[in-house]
Order: structure tokens, then C-alpha cells, then sequence
């Protein structure tokens, strides 16, 4: 029962983490404009995202564009991309993999060897949630460089975005579902010890019933 539970619970916080991770991985708000110096008041402000940037105007409309060109993003952006898009196949591989190890479905008969395939896809989902992990720092470190460097000019210069906020939250769902999930072990049918019983009665040549008289007292 216990193990049930964790299954449960570690699969419905990894399920959440990867939806998150989809929606990290489409919003556009990874970066948005600083407003620092004679940025306080502005027309418009700036979201830079890995598929797209948006331009919202102080009157609320929004115009988005895409990223024409790969080659012209910059590292962070294309690692970003690749890391994001891996992330979430293996959140879909690591559900398909608890699922048919999961104690509720008959997928699997053995029990021994569905607890190592729902440990199997705990550890997908931890390498998943690692994946998102990396794109996330290295984005914020290099946000976080270029607002204090002195050489980067005012106007380009942004601030960490909600994505990046949501992606971190994603990754400890992630690492705590798998976590569970590589912990939820069922309890082995066999005890520790093997009772022996000794036979209490052998058959005589004669055909008569001969009791053991070693196993009374």
C-alpha cells in the first residue's frame, strides 16, 4: 500500500513537471526588458523567448515574431532549444514507462520486474528534469552577467523571466517525482526465512501408517 502511494504521488508530481516543462518551453517570457535608469517609464516592453519575441505596447496589444534564423540565435538560445525539446520527450518516454510498470495495470505480471521498470522511469524522469536544469542556469547566469557588465548598453539589457521561474519549480517536481518513483520498491512476497516441515508419517512396506515418533514429545 505504501508503495502504491509513492508511485502515485511521485508520478503525479512528475506529470506535472513535464506539463510545465511544455509550457516553459513555449513561453516566450525567458528574458524581458531591464527597466533600470531612463528605462522606468517605457512604451513598450520586450520578451525574448527561445522560439519567438514579443513586443507588448503600453495600450496592451502584443506583436510576437519568430526567430527567423537558428544560426543567428545565440548559444544559450540554441542549447536552450535542444536541451527543452529533449526534456519533454523523455517526460512522455518516463509516463509510458511507469504506466506499464505501475502496480494498478496488468502490463506486467511479474512484481519483481515491474518495481524496476517504475524505477527505470524515475530515473528518466530525474536525466529529464536535469536536462531543463541546465538550459535554466546557464540562461540566468548569462542574463545576470549581462545586466551588471558595465560595456552592455542600457536598452539591452534584461531581467530573468516567468519561464525561467516556472522551469526551476518544474525541475523540482521532476526530481522529487523521480525520486519517489526510484524509492517505491513493493514488499517481496517471500520472507526472510523458509519454514521446513518435516514429513510426521512414512508409509511401511506392509502397506500400515507408521507415525514418526521424533516429531511428538
Amino acid at each position: 500500500m505504501v508503495s502504491a502511494g509513492l508511485e502515485i504521488l511521485g508520478l503525479g508530481l512528475c506529470v506535472i513537471g513535464s506539463l510545465l516543462v511544455m509550457v516553459v518551453c513555449g513561453l516566450p517570457m525567458w528574458k524581458v526588458t531591464a527597466f533600470i535608469e531612463a528605462n522606468i517609464v517605457v512604451a513598450q516592453t520586450i520578451w525574448d523567448g527561445l522560439w519567438m519575441s514579443c513586443v507588448v505596447q503600453s495600450t496592451g496589444q502584443m506583436q510576437c515574431k519568430v526567430h527567423d534564423s537558428v544560426l543567428a540565435l545565440g548559444h544559450d538560445l540554441q542549447a536552450a532549444r535542444a536541451l527543452t525539446v529533449i526534456s519533454c520527450v523523455f517526460g512522455v518516454l518516463g509516463l509510458m514507462v511507469v504506466i506499464a510498470g505501475a502496480q494498478c495495470t496488468n502490463c506486467i505480471n511479474d512484481e519483481n520486474v515491474k518495481a524496476r521498470v517504475v524505477n527505470a522511469g524515475g530515473v528518466i524522469y530525474i536525466i529529464s528534469g536535469l536536462f531543463v536544469l541546465v538550459p535554466l542556469c546557464w540562461m540566468a547566469n548569462n542574463i545576470i552577467s549581462d545586466f551588471y557588465n558595465p560595456q552592455v548598453p542600457a536598452s539591452t539589457k534584461r531581467e530573468i523571466g516567468a519561464a525561467l521561474y516556472i522551469g526551476w519549480a518544474a525541475t523540482a517536481l521532476l526530481l522529487i517525482g523521480g525520486a519517489l518513483l526510484c524509492c517505491s520498491c513493493p514488499s517481496n512476497g517471500n520472507s526472510g526465512y523458509s519454514a521446513k516441515y518435516a514429513p510426521t508419517k512414512r508409509a511401511t512396506p506392509n502397506g500400515t501408517v507408521d507415525y514418526d515418533k521424533r516429531n511428538y514429545v
